[in-house]
C-alpha cells in the first residue's frame, strides 16, 4: 500500500510554510533526562497561535488551488479549538473568509481565541462529529472549501515538518513521543521520522477517556467512540469512519500507543510548569506524563512533542496549585 503522505510532500510543505510559521526549539529537559537518555522537548507551545496546528492549516490554506473548488466562498473546518485558531489565523493573513464549527465541549478560551481572529464560529452539538455535520452542510449549501483538522494530505504534511526539524536538531534520536488524536500530527511526524531514521521508535500518547485512534487501531479500521470530557480536550473527537489518510499512517508508522488517566495528564501539566517552566495544555503534556507514569522508558536520546499551550488560565492554576485532575 503506498504511503498516503510522502517525505517529499512533507519537505515541500516545509518550503511552502517557511516564513509563515515558527521553527520551534528542541530544548533539553534536565528534569526528565537520565544518563544515556537525554530528553528534549519540541516546544510547539512557542508557535504563533500557541500550537502545532498552524503548520498544517497554513500549508492547506497556501495549497487551496490544488484541492479547493474554483470560486470557493471561503474555508470551513471542524475543530476542538487549536485547529480552528490556526485556520482562522491563516485565513486572516490571506484575506479569506473562515468558518469554524465546534461542539459545546470546546473550552470557552479556545472559542474566544478563534473569534478574536475574525473567523465565524458555529457551536453545534456535543461532539466533533456533530460539528462535522455542520461543516458538511456549509460545504454543500454555501460552497465553502473544507480544511479538515487532521485527515487531509496538506494538513498532515504540514504537521510532518515537525518530524523533519526533530531529525535535523537531534539526528541520533531513538524515541519520539507524540500526542495522538485524529492522527494528523502523529501520522505526519511518524512518516517523516521513520523515513529518515527507521530505527527510531515513535509512540502515540492519548488519554483513556475517548481515545478514538487507539480504539480504531485495535479494531483494524476506523470506529466510533463516545467523546468524553477530558483534561486532554484537544485529543478528543473521532477520526471519521471514512478516514482516508491519518489512520493508515498511524497504523503503518506508530510503534505503540499509550493511554493515560486524567490524574496522569494533570501530573504532566504540573511537571511541565514546576520543573521546566512551561505552560502546557493537557494534550501537550501527555508525553511528559507518560515518562512520569513510567509507562515508557527512554533508551537513548528522546524527543517529546509538546503540542500547545492553549489551556484556560484558571484551570491551569487549579491543577498546578491544588493538584486537582479537573
Amino acid at each position: 500500500m503506498p504511503v498516503a503522505v510522502t517525505i517529499d510532500e512533507i519537505k515541500a510543505a516545509r518550503a511552502r510554510i517557511a516564513g509563515h510559521v515558527v521553527r520551534t526549539p528542541l530544548l533539553h529537559a534536565p528534569s526528565l533526562s537520565q544518563d544515556g537518555s537525554p530528553v528534549h522537548l519540541k516546544l510547539e507551545t512557542r508557535q504563533t497561535t500557541g500550537s502545532f496546528k498552524l503548520r498544517g492549516a497554513t500549508n492547506a490554506v497556501l495549497s487551496l488551488d490544488a484541492f479547493a473548488p474554483k470560486g470557493a466562498a471561503g474555508i470551513v473546518t471542524a475543530s476542538t479549538g487549536n485547529h480552528g485558531r490556526a485556520v482562522a489565523h491563516a485565513a486572516k493573513v490571506q484575506g479569506i473568509r473562515a468558518v469554524v464549527c465546534m461542539s459545546q465541549l470546546v473550552p470557552a478560551n479556545k472559542v474566544e481565541a478563534v473569534r478574536s481572529l475574525g473567523a465565524e464560529v458555529r457551536i453545534v452539538g456535543h461532539s466533533q462529529d456533530d460539528a462535522q455535520e455542520e461543516v458538511n452542510r456549509l460545504v454543500a449549501e454555501e460552497g465553502l472549501a473544507e480544511i479538515p483538522p487532521f485527515d487531509h494530505p496538506a494538513v498532515i504534511a504540514g504537521q510532518g515538518t515537525i518530524g523533519l526539524e526533530i531529525i535535523e536538531d537531534l539526528p541520533e534520536v531513538e524515541l519520539v513521543l507524540v500526542p495522538l488524536s485524529g492522527g494528523g500530527l502523529a501520522g505526519g511526524i511518524a512518516a517523516a521520522v521513520k523515513t529518515l531514521r527507521s530505527r527510531a521508535k515513535v509512540i502515540g500518547i492519548s488519554m483513556e477517556r475517548g481515545a478514538a485512534m487507539h480504539a480504531s487501531l485495535l479494531a483494524g479500521k476506523p470506529v466510533e467512540v463516545e467523546e468524553l470530557s477530558t483534561l486532554a480536550d484537544s485529543l478528543g473527537g473521532g477520526i471519521g469512519l471514512a478516514n482516508r489518510y491519518s489512520f493508515g499512517l498511524c497504523r503503518d508508522f506508530l510503534d505503540e500507543v499509550i493511554l493515560l488517566s486524567e490524574e496522569e495528564v494533570a501530573a504532566g501539566i504540573r511537571h511541565a510548569f514546576a520543573a521546566e517552566g512551561e505552560i502546557v495544555e493537557g494534550a501537550a503534556g501527555v508525553g511528559i506524563a507518560a515518562l512520569l507514569a513510567d509507562k515508557v522508558r527512554p533508551s537513548g536520546p528522546t524527543a517529546i512533542v509538546v503540542s500547545g499551550r492553549n489551556i484556560d488560565p484558571g484551570l491551569h492554576r487549579r491543577i498546578v496549585e491544588q493538584g486537582v485532575a479537573a
